[in-house]
């Protein structure tokens, strides 16, 4: 009798497979990232008794826009499909008479009815549709439950401090990689998958990576009171921090990171503050009118004294001025000195670039304090004129080759100058040489001769 049902239950499954499904998905909700397909059945369908999990050659797969659709063959993906339209599926082992060649589908059917009586009817097959919402997934809430560092770097003033910052936003992300979410998230879910069963993870995850993101941003000299306005900056900043376990691990990117809010502590900002005024009044022009404000309401508040007199608080006015040290006309001075002290060295730099401006003349020469003569001694520090290890072409160029280096004219015959054209060694006086070269040994001949 176990014979008979399994035999009889392998022949109505093979029949039941053999027409070909038709799958689709509705738009997926932004609560949904994964969806396991169903084939469409009506009431008029006569295809209401095949296997769930078994999909037939050539049947029919829909995706819409925003969807990706793989098939998993016995846990194993074999096909994927991201682009809208539609997708046939005519690589199944499940044949059908009704897709392909008619006599291969049926020796290939007698061969599954074969496979499934051993399996006592079951058809010992898994085969899954799977719709992932590749959408942007927006409304994720993020929030610091406790202050988070942040760089706060002021080149102006040369300020490098950390502080503790407090925000709270929203973040996107969407699914880059099917497989590695279905591989390494969701797996062979029976239904939905859900986003609220990886919300959590992700946003312990990206308060971790939210500190390295500040210190990248910092690093660009955006202060915290700007990072709304670098959003776009912070996105790219997180996903940098968290590519390894995100994209790389999950195929998941964010896409946008929104802050409502940035806030330091009181005594954070009350810290920046009194430190920017302070390094503003390393002016001393901001300094010496910091002072003359100060005095103008110290006189005001004098004037007003009348429980110890007038005198006697003009008189503590003065002690404290000149208990400080420094006046308000002292620090105009120096502000003046700072300004003026720029033009005045630049100056004497530009009057050593005139005297040392090359004449175009072939007669004048350049000594080495500087000046330029056209005598054989220098008219600053009486330095003898160089002698010229060469010969002067008629343009007035110094060559030591056998042809002119500006106008190319050949060298003029007379007395011949030597340089070893061994090792390149020029003798103090090139007419003269000595009968050896000093430094290799070769002999001084007519090869010699420039």
């Amino acid at each position: 009798m176990g014979l008979i049902k399994a035999i009889k239950g392998a022949a109505e499954g093979v029949l039941e497979d053999q027409w070909r499904e038709y799958f689709y998905c509705d738009s997926l909700d932004s609560d949904v990232l994964v969806t396991k397909g169903h084939r469409r059945t009506k009431g008029r369908a006569a295809n209401n008794k095949g296997d769930e999990n078994i999909i037939s050659n050539g049947s029919v797969i829909a995706v819409n826009e925003g969807q990706c659709m793989i098939i998993v063959d016995q846990g194993k993906v074999v096909e994927i499909c991201a682009e809208a339209g539609e997708f046939t599926y005519d690589a199944s082992t499940e044949p059908s008479i009704f897709y392909g060649k008619l006599g291969e589908n049926i020796v290939n059917s007698f061969k599954t009815f074969g496979k499934r009586i051993t399996f006592a009817g079951d058809t010992a097959k898994d085969q899954r549709v799977y719709f992932f919402n590749t959408k942007e997934i927006m409304g994720n809430k993020y929030g610091t439950a406790s202050p988070v560092p942040f760089r706060v770097v002021d080149n102006n003033i040369g300020l490098d401090i950390d502080i503790a910052i407090r925000c709270n936003g929203e973040y996107s992300y969407h699914i880059t990689d099917p497989i590695l979410f279905y591989t390494n998230v969701c797996g062979n879910v029976t239904e939905d998958y859900e986003r609220r069963e990886i919300d959590s993870q992700l946003k312990t995850e990206l308060m971790t990576a939210l500190q390295p993101a500040f210190a990248k941003i910092s690093a660009m000299g955006v202060r915290y009171s700007e990072v709304p306005a670098h959003t776009m900056e912070l996105a790219d900043a997180l996903n940098d921090v968290l590519s390894e376990k995100w994209a790389q691990l999950r195929g998941i990117e964010i896409v946008s990171f929104g802050v409502n809010s940035m806030k330091a502590s009181e005594e954070d900002e009350k810290m920046i503050k009194d430190l920017q005024k302070s390094a503003v009044l390393r002016n001393p022009n901001m300094a010496a009118a910091t002072l003359v404000g100060a005095q103008a309401e110290a006189m005001k508040a004098a004037a007003a004294n009348t429980s110890t007199g007038p005198m006697m608080a003009f008189a503590g006015m003065n002690m404290a001025t000149q208990a400080g040290g420094m006046n308000a006309q002292q620090l105009f001075q120096m502000g003046a000195a700072q300004q003026a002290a720029p033009t005045q060295q630049a100056a004497p730099q530009e009057a050593p670039a005139q005297m040392a401006a090359p004449s175009k003349t072939g007669d004048s020469w350049t000594c080495s304090c500087g000046a330029v003569n056209t005598g054989k001694f220098c008219v600053e520090c009486g330095a003898k004129k160089p002698e010229e290890n060469g010969w002067t072409c008629s343009c007035g160029t110094l060559n030591k080759g056998k042809f002119c280096s500006n106008c190319g004219a050949k060298k003029p015959a007379g007395v011949p100058l030597y340089k070893c054209d061994k090792c390149g060694w020029e003798p103090e006086d090139p007419k003269n040489p000595p009968k050896f070269c000093p430094e290799c040994g070769d002999p001084f001949d007519d090869n010699d001769i420039q």
